[in-house]
């Protein structure tokens, strides 16, 4: 079956990678090579190549604002995608654009810091975006310091499963309906990500770990998979299934990139015939 059978449409609402290795840039490709068709409104510009974040001039809301609206009143949105929002007013913004249009599916990848440990926000905007967004969001991806971020928690869970599953279990009890916990930096030979939902299913995806410094924007391209592929897929997990072969794929196929002197992109075109029941496999 291809991919492209469904087509979906997908507005993806985030910051701009200069780099072009994450963010909105990483959006677009990965969108693009599942089949969909990506619109996107543009949070920020940020100033960064492979090493770091220079600088960060989000967009003012208003603009935000027309961006997303400007989309959804004119074309049938399949599912969105949240990435890098920089401040409270852009969660504001996002969170009555939700309101508003209640999209089928969306995705909230809560981008704080980017992959090099810069900073992705202007402010302290944890507590504002879990209780803005939260209500509105079909899964949220945090990996683990963002996990401990969005619960206040002190310590990452980044050697105890269990612990994951109990701050996953904080957010699912103050409003989500499901959490995908990102386990890239967990302390283990394989990589493992851990979902949890309001209805108590849980489900493991665990993949080995690649030795690879190219992994800028592996969270944001698994969270645009998600969001392109559960309008193809019968459900949740299986879209998660499918949007972690996708990323293992585009990770071992850059492994030996050498692109900039510090963290590489994926190859997010890494197959010449994708299929959905390549992804799709166990």
């Amino acid at each position: 079956m291809s991919l492209i059978s469904k087509n979906p449409r997908v507005l993806v609402i985030g910051g701009s990678d200069s780099s072009a290795g994450a963010g909105i840039q990483a959006d677009l490709k990965t969108i693009s090579a599942l089949g969909g068709y990506a619109c996107t409104a543009i949070t920020a510009l940020t100033v960064q190549n492979t090493q770091g974040v220079k600088s960060l001039n989000p967009t003012s809301p208003e603009i935000l604002l027309a961006q997303c609206e400007a989309i959804l009143e004119d074309i049938d949105i399949h599912a969105v995608k949240i990435g890098m929002l920089p401040d409270a007013e852009s969660v504001e913004i996002v969170s009555s654009v939700l309101t508003k249009y209640q999209p089928e599916f969306v995705v909230w990848d809560p981008v704080l810091v980017a992959t090099s440990g810069d900073g992705l926000t202007t402010e302290d905007i944890v507590n504002v975006a879990v209780e803005k967004l939260l209500p509105h969001v079909h899964v949220v991806t945090p990996n683990l310091h963002e996990l401990a971020d969005l619960t206040n928690s002190t310590e990452a869970a980044v050697k105890d499963a269990g612990l994951v599953e109990a701050q996953c279990q904080v957010l699912l009890n103050r409003g989500a309906r499901a959490v995908l916990a990102k386990g890239g930096h967990f302390e283990a030979d394989t990589a493992t990500d851990w979902l949890f939902t309001a209805q108590g299913f849980s489900e493991s995806y665990v993949k080995s770990r690649i030795e690879t410094k190219n992994t800028h924007g592996s969270g944001c391209t698994f969270a645009s998979a998600i969001a392109c592929l559960r309008p193809q897929l019968p459900n949740l997990s299986e879209a998660i299934r499918a949007a972690k072969n996708y990323v293992q794929d585009a990770i071992e196929s850059s492994a030996n990139w050498r692109l900039g002197k510090g963290r590489g992109p994926l190859d997010h075109f890494c197959m010449e015939n994708l299929s959905l029941h390549h992804f799709s496999a166990s």
